[in-house]
């Protein structure tokens, strides 16, 4: 941790540690600060009936649970509904821990950014340069891993193209980085290096090597000392290639790709198919908490965090953009959220703050691989950040749940 971004912790410390502990009153006068030279403006309150009717609607498309945690300055606002164990029969519970998937390439990005910042790497640099032979094109650069430029063939499109064979055959398989480069590498590159948006998981496990490469420690090592400790993320780990998740959990349920067939428990696995791409575990706290920081500047330099939130479009939809490891929305009262979006098995998330950091939401499903169920979640951010519709529009899909937003695949994009 740089001396600049220890000083920048410390302005905030007293409010994350507060949200931390969930003592901000539900509304009233202890309303989060806005970040420096923010202004204050009016901002819809949260549609809390909105969010409850996307969870609800996750769960009509095969969710056992689903929660979602909002903050504002008016405070925090928390809904769960269902089950986290279909055996027990346990109730959802805001506090419990579950795999994040694909947020963690946010907490990866930070990593790197930071290494960035204290020049051990640079964005437009060949990846070779620092992983010397690895790549088969010296135009691939780190941006390019960052932005999903790169083209390197996504492995897992392979690897779990059957469902829940592909899953059961990795469960407790523990991978190098190698080998999963090397997987993607078998197979044709999807674009030119820096010529269109293709999202692979691959580029995110090269950058894991980086990081390990340029620290000399283990990825989980750096997540720990640069995001978890300073942010006071209790709930927060990295454990590949152990395959639980300790303390108060949710289960991940796993749709099979027939239909109707039984959930696969998904929960105890390695993740070492994903890793620095997908591995770490959270809970809705946390992930408010990391988002927030974030946005506030707590975590990068301003040049670092302006490269971070320069974003491209993803698709022909003007809604949906992506910068170095972050998306951002566009939602449709104009309010645009940054985060990431994640799928592993078992688990849907979505993390995502304004930029000022001034509001946050997290949500979560306990399933995969049942898409409309993804789309389903993704209405809690419509609710959470536009508020209540016009009366005229009560009736349509933003009160039923759908999100404004299109889904994206499934379990290939890991989003």
């Amino acid at each position: 941790m740089t001396l600049y971004n220890r000083r920048r912790l410390a302005v905030g410390v007293t409010l994350i540690a507060a949200l931390a502990a969930g003592v901000l009153p539900a509304t009233g006068a202890h309303a989060a600060p806005a970040a420096p030279g923010a202004a204050r403006e009016t901002t819809p309150a949260p549609d809390m009936e909105g969010v409850s009717a996307a969870l609800k609607a996750a769960m009509a498309q095969g969710a056992p649970g689903a929660m979602a945690r909002f903050i504002g300055p008016d405070g925090i606002e928390t809904r769960t509904l269902g089950v986290r164990d279909r055996e027990s029969g346990a109730a959802m519970d805001i506090r419990a821990r579950f795999r994040i998937g694909s947020v963690s390439k946010t907490f990866s990005s930070v990593v790197l950014l930071q290494l960035v910042q204290e020049g051990k790497l640079e964005l437009d640099a060949p990846v070779n340069r620092y992983l010397p032979g690895l790549l088969p094109d010296d135009r691939i650069t780190v941006r390019h891993l960052l932005t999903h430029r790169s083209g390197l063939w996504d492995y897992t499109n392979a690897m779990f193209e059957h469902t829940v064979p592909g899953f059961e055959a990795v469960r407790n398989r523990v991978f190098s980085h190698q080998e999963l480069v090397d997987l993607s590498l078998k197979e044709p590159r999807t674009t030119e290096p820096g010529v269109s948006y293709q999202y692979s998981n691959t580029n995110f496990v090269v950058v894991g090597m980086l990081i390990e490469k340029l620290t000399g420690k283990p990825v989980a090592t750096e997540y720990q000392r640069r995001i978890i400790e300073p942010l006071g993320l209790r709930n927060t780990s990295y454990v590949h290639p152990d395959v639980q998740i300790t303390g108060l959990h949710v289960r991940g349920y796993l749709h099979p790709d027939e239909a109707g067939g039984p959930l696969v428990d998904s929960t105890e696995q390695t993740v070492s198919w994903a890793q620095s791409a997908g591995a770490v575990i959270s809970n809705p706290t946390d992930l408010n908490l990391f988002v927030i920081a974030l946005m506030r500047g707590k975590l990068l330099s301003p040049e670092m965090l302006e490269a971070m939130t320069t974003v491209t479009p993803t698709d022909t939809t003007n809604t949906r953009f992506y910068g170095l490891g972050l998306r951002r929305y566009n939602l449709s009262c104009g309010t645009q959220v940054y985060g990431h979006t994640g799928t592993v098995q078992g688990y849907y998330t979505y993390a995502f703050a304004t930029r000022d950091g001034r509001r946050s939401l997290s949500a979560m499903a306990n399933t995969s691989n049942k898409g409309s169920a993804n789309t389903a979640l993704g209405g809690t951010l419509e609710a959470a950040f536009c508020g209540k519709k016009p009366a005229a529009v009560t009736s349509s899909s933003a009160r039923t749940g759908t999100p404004v937003l299109p889904a994206e695949s499934d379990l290939a994009e890991n989003r």
